[in-house]
């Protein structure tokens, strides 16, 4: 097992790999911007390296200046988490040019599913049912719409480089798709540095379901188990429950096995999210494969008892997986919901500012991820998750309760500071939602003029940043720049940031 792990991140996630690294008697280093000096990652690490000021792209995003600080304090290993470079193959080559581990699977398997074109070809090749539309990018719009024509409107056109929510246009009509081609693929440039779309058939009311998987560098894998995320504004998600409620024992099973077999087919390792959506019939459409710990992560947790980063860690270091298939036994229901400083009155706009008060819900059963804290300034530069609650129950009915009492109890305030815990509990109400029959067209629908105004009074949260990670390294002198999950100004820049220990 490593010594020391330098943690690529901010926020919740940094917080929780530096606890996970501390379980295993790892030390851990955080590096962070000037404006995360004093966040609770950084307080709590046993080294510090300051990386640079608060823009991203010149702090977290900077590789060389991470790859630096991993250098100066000896670490051996990078743990990105989730967001900014975590799925960037660039960076992972450039950790392993340095000597350095990247927690995540290799740099040639990042490659190829961060392409959405060629991993919906890979995945097809081993049996995993694609939506109806392109397999290859589609150079024009005539060829857009000869594919529109031939699956059926309405269609999305998708970033084949794109993520996170990123480089989406939903398409209603012939007479909308050339514009809607021709902007989408601009903003994929912008964003990606990459202008290829596909086009895809766009299922409405379907549910987003994703599987958890576990690959090690010696040919095994195992899943553990379904997750419904369906509840999304703006394609990025708020509530997360495991297992995935109202399908089939046999949709479930079939959801578990095909993905397991598409990420043993392109040599994954490590932890990773194969993404799919189930339509009414309880079809199953592939989507995207995610090379990195994801958001929702706790739920799997709860109900198999297995500790992911302790396993994303285990593997990095060369050790076959700790447990077999028969082994993940899936117990109870769990749910999660994200506290996001924003206004869902206003599409869910960033509310940034200080924390005057702080308190996060406990009680039987009931995790809080977050890096709040009373006094805490919310940045405008990064994320907006505050907080994460995940809750277990024997069942869904309870873990339902168990959340909405939880919430009930969390209070955030600050000057100008609102959160989407109202509107989490608006959906933990909805008829659809408690039947477990909604689709990812809920947060919509319950904005639409004829639903209620969301009135109820912001509740503060909690909730850690978005993680951040970065490419560029001493080695090689011309380091290509990085896409950032997290930041849509697009690439970072290779310029290494004078570089403080504390």
């Amino acid at each position: 097992m490593f010594e020391k792990v330098l943690i690529a991140n901010r926020g919740e996630i940094a917080l929780r790999v530096l606890r996970a690294c501390r379980e295993l008697g790892i030390r851990t280093v955080v590096v962070h911007s000037s404006a995360d000096a004093q966040t609770l990652p950084v307080r709590l690490a046993d080294e510090t390296v300051r990386i640079g000021p608060a823009a991203s792209r010149r702090s977290y995003l900077n590789a060389a200046a991470i790859v630096e600080a991993a250098r100066q304090t000896g670490a051996q290993a990078v743990h990105p988490g989730y967001g900014f470079l975590s799925e960037d193959a660039d960076f992972a080559e450039i950790c392993a040019a340095n000597g350095l581990t990247f927690v995540g699977p290799p740099p040639q398997v990042m490659s190829v599913l961060a392409d959405k074109s060629t991993a919906r070809a890979l995945m097809s090749k081993a049996g995993l049912p694609l939506p109806p539309g392109s397999v290859e990018p589609l150079p024009t719009a005539a060829d857009a719409l000869d594919v529109a024509a031939e699956v059926g409107y309405p269609v999305i056109v998708k970033a084949a480089a794109g993520g996170g929510g990123r480089g989406m246009t939903v398409v209603r009509s012939a007479a909308e798709l050339p514009r809607a081609y021709a902007r989408t693929r601009a903003a994929a440039q912008v964003a990606f540095g990459d202008d290829r779309v596909y086009v895809e058939r766009y299922l409405a009311d379907a549910r987003h379901v994703e599987v958890q998987v576990l690959c090690d560098n010696h040919g095994n894998g195992v899943h553990l188990g379904t997750r419904d995320c369906s509840v999304q504004r703006r394609h990025q998600k708020l509530v997360e429950e495991a297992p995935a409620p109202a399908l089939r024992q046999s949709t479930l099973d079939t959801l578990a096995e095909t993905a397991l077999r598409g990420v043993l087919s392109v040599g994954f390792t490590g932890a990773g999210t194969v993404e799919f959506l189930v339509d009414e019939a309880e079809q199953c459409h592939f989507l995207e494969i995610n090379c990195r710990i994801q958001v929702e992560h706790p739920v799997t947790e709860l109900v198999t008892g297995v500790d992911l980063v302790h396993e994303q860690l285990h593997v990095a270091a060369g050790t076959p997986l700790r447990l077999r298939q028969e082994q993940v036994r899936l117990r109870g229901v769990a749910v999660e919901c994200r506290v996001n400083v924003e206004d869902p009155d206003r599409d869910f706009a960033p509310t940034p500012g200080r924390l005057d008060r702080f308190r996060p819900p406990g009680g039987p059963f009931t995790r809080v991820d977050t890096h709040g804290h009373a006094g805490l300034l919310v940045s405008p530069h990064y994320d907006s998750l505050l907080a994460k609650v995940a809750v277990w129950a024997p069942d869904r009915e309870g873990a339902l309760a168990r959340l909405d009492r939880a919430l009930r109890e969390f209070e955030v305030t600050g000057p100008g500071v609102r959160t989407t815990i109202p509107f989490v509990r608006r959906v933990l109400r909805d008829p659809a939602f408690r039947a477990g029959r909604h689709t990812t067209g809920l947060v919509d629908r319950l904005l639409t003029p004829a639903a209620e105004p969301v009135t109820a009074p912001a509740v503060p949260v909690t909730a850690p940043a978005v993680p951040v990670t970065a490419p560029a390294v001493p080695t090689a002198p011309a380091v290509p720049a990085v896409r950032a999950d997290a930041d849509p100004a697009g690439r970072s820049p290779v310029t290494a940031a004078p570089l403080r220990s504390t």
